[in-house]
């Protein structure tokens, strides 16, 4: 089986604060009869588009792939361990929190006991697009709750953000956050769908019922120690040829972010798969004898053997890597190409 590159096929999930246009992103999803609120990218019901797994699940060839296609670091079939999404909000999402691996494993077991720590990478936003993330410093436990007793707005409680395009943020579980509309994220998380719904502006379903809230789970994870949520400042690196930047990383996953307008080589990692994930532009993607066409929207899974691949654009590209790291080694690898301690701090995350 010759190691080639897989475009994975995404779920598209409809949400209440969604949007009736995907363009341009999607530009065959506009006039939509529900709003969609995300593109699920690696969820494992995803159906893989090309290469010999075509037609499959992503769980079926995940399962089924060679083991050096997965990478050294993941011989073992395990759970797929990252999910990317793009979401497409026209409203704000509800006020909501994560909770940590070390809380779900003991109280979301039916759920897969995994937390959710993620980033965001803003790809577009209009000029009123912001963002809650954090609280602000000395709210207590005891502040929020009565104010969640009283049905208060929370937002006072919430340091909030202009979200401008190419900006990154870095959400880990336990800080409660929302994301209010006129922008396009694209999100890497852990693989989990665990959400504590904290306020939800009095929205009804469409049957007129409120959606559910998770108001004491919430307050058992939510960290109230004050800790400020910032906006990343990603690390530039040296590159062939276009603008390469690292975004965040964690123990979880680290993103980067790729933008080139000429021809872009990168060699595949044999102790990882790489995620990409296209954010505008179009072009071909060539490994070995063979090409294939890319587009914006669309998420490739590259195998750990399969070398080096080239990317040659028709226009500008840009696309975030994402792929999970050995932390320590990356941090020592950053450091001796140069980048100081705070530098270091304003990426890698623990």
């Amino acid at each position: 089986m010759n190691p080639a590159p897989i475009r994975i096929n995404p779920t598209f999930s409809p949400r209440i604060w969604g949007a009736k246009s995907l363009a341009p992103l999607y530009p065959e999803k506009t006039d939509l009869s529900e709003p969609i609120g995300e593109a699920w990218l690696t969820d494992v019901s995803c159906r893989i588009a090309t290469g010999p797994f075509a037609g499959k699940t992503l769980a079926e060839a995940w399962r089924e792939m060679p083991a050096e296609w997965r990478g050294t670091n993941f011989a073992e079939p395990s759970d797929f361990p990252l999910l990317l999404k793009f979401i497409f909000p026209t409203d704000k999402l509800s006020i909501q929190v994560h909770p940590n691996d070390a809380y779900a494993s003991i109280h979301e077991k039916s759920a897969g006991g995994r937390g959710k720590t993620e980033m965001w990478h803003v790809v577009s936003a209009q000029k009123s697009a912001s963002l809650l993330a954090g609280l602000k410093p000395g709210v207590t436990k005891e502040q929020f709750r009565q104010a969640i007793d009283a049905h208060q707005n929370l937002e006072g409680f919430f340091e909030s953000y202009e979200a401008r395009e190419g900006d990154t943020f870095f959400i880990s579980a336990g800080t409660p956050h929302t994301i209010g509309p006129n922008m396009i994220i694209c999100e890497v998380q852990e693989y989990s769908d665990l959400t504590y719904r904290i306020y939800d502006y009095g929205r009804v379903d469409a049957h007129g019922k409120p959606r559910e809230l998770h108001i004491e789970k919430a307050l058992e994870v939510i960290n109230f120690s004050g800790a400020r949520t910032q906006k990343v400042r990603s690390l530039p690196f040296a590159s062939s040829a276009g603008s390469n930047s690292l975004l965040a990383a964690c123990r979880y996953f680290a993103t980067e972010r790729w933008s080139f307008e000429s021809a872009f080589t990168s060699p595949s990692h044999y102790t990882r798969f790489d995620l990409l994930t296209i954010l505008s532009g179009h072009g071909s993607l060539h490994w070995g004898d063979c090409v294939s066409d890319y587009m914006p929207g669309e998420c490739w899974l590259i195998p750990a053997i399969l070398g080096m691949y080239e990317f040659r654009p028709a226009e500008r590209t840009t696309l975030v890597h994402a792929y999970v790291p050995n932390l320590p080694r990356l941090s020592q690898q950053l450091y001796h190409a140069g980048f100081n301690e705070d530098q270091l701090a304003g990426v890698l995350f623990k």
